[in-house]
């Protein structure tokens, strides 16, 4: 007894440490964002760079307005949420429940090669294929656009949505759906009504997840998405948040205004995701108490 007393303490030391070691890093990531963003905030203003229209840093009379970033990344995120929602909630309903085993096994180590597929080769498939699809179909000038950068972000996020939403219907016990059958609902009515609202938290989850690869992708989006600095519109080469610090940072002096810029657009994302994350929860949480 008293040996697995001890083996229990240990492994609940390790576990306790590691977490630690988690908030730590998230602590850290925050502390130095704040640090390094806020001068620039301070300098430029807080109304001209949320809510400036122009971003031209480079230029000799340098602008920091990051308005158009917000808008591309909150209409790019809700754009690929719209899409790749619906499809990856029903792909794993009909695979936890409707699809026999063949099948699932199958279509599962589809998503698993689509989960591992790195986001670059997104974005030359979406450069090679997909952009001159858009130029031709729409007959614009140039297919790289907002249009194209959704399409690719809402399949990027199909494998998170996808098995982590298998997983929480998996997880329902069978005893619910036996029930409802027994009391005369047809499969489709069990799995909907019964399953579904029994895994809403693991969903939410999956939801959560394809939001933060929606809003935190770079590299494919920087390539199908024209990496230009204009005001959000579907069918117009625009720039993401996350885009406008990848393509910036390399040629940025350190100690710049342009480099404490492109931080507080780090700090800005960061903000975002916190503040996705913590309206969900509280819906979540608000739910369960009812």
């Amino acid at each position: 007894m008293k040996k697995n007393r001890l083996f229990e303490n240990i492994v609940h030391g390790i576990f306790l440490i590691l977490g630690l070691i988690t908030v730590g890093c998230v602590l850290l990531i925050t502390v130095y964002l704040i640090i390094s963003g806020i001068p620039a905030i301070r300098e430029i203003g807080l109304f001209n760079f949320l809510f400036g229209k122009e971003w031209a840093s480079t230029a000799e009379d340098a602008k920091y307005g990051i308005l158009p970033f917000i808008l591309t990344s909150i209409y790019g995120t809700a754009g690929a949420i719209l899409l790749g929602v619906p499809i990856g909630f029903f792909t794993a309903v009909f695979l936890s429940k409707f699809a026999n085993k063949k099948v699932r096994a199958i279509i599962e180590a589809a998503v698993n090669l689509l989960a591992g597929i790195p986001s670059v080769v997104y974005g030359l498939v979406g450069m090679i294929v997909l952009v001159p699809a858009i130029r031709e179909i729409f007959n614009i000038p140039d297919g790289a656009s907002l249009l194209a950068a959704i399409i690719v972000l809402a399949v990027m996020i199909l494998p998170n949505i996808i098995k982590v939403s298998i997983t929480a219907l998996d997880a329902v016990p069978k005893e619910y759906e036996d029930a409802s059958l027994a009391l005369g609902a047809t499969p489709a009515e069990t799995y909907f009504k019964v399953s579904v609202p029994a895994a809403k938290s693991g969903i939410a989850a999956a939801v959560v997840l394809g939001v933060g690869r929606a809003i935190g992708e770079a590299m494919a989006v920087m390539m199908v998405a024209g990496n230009v600095a204009n005001m959000p519109s579907l069918f117009q080469s625009v720039r993401f948040l996350t885009t406008a610090v990848a393509s910036e940072m390399a040629y940025s002096s350190p100690g710049s205004l342009q480099r404490n810029a492109l931080f507080s657009i780090a700090l800005v994302l960061f903000l975002f995701i916190m503040l996705i994350n913590a309206t969900l929860n509280f819906f979540l949480k608000r739910d369960k108490e009812k």
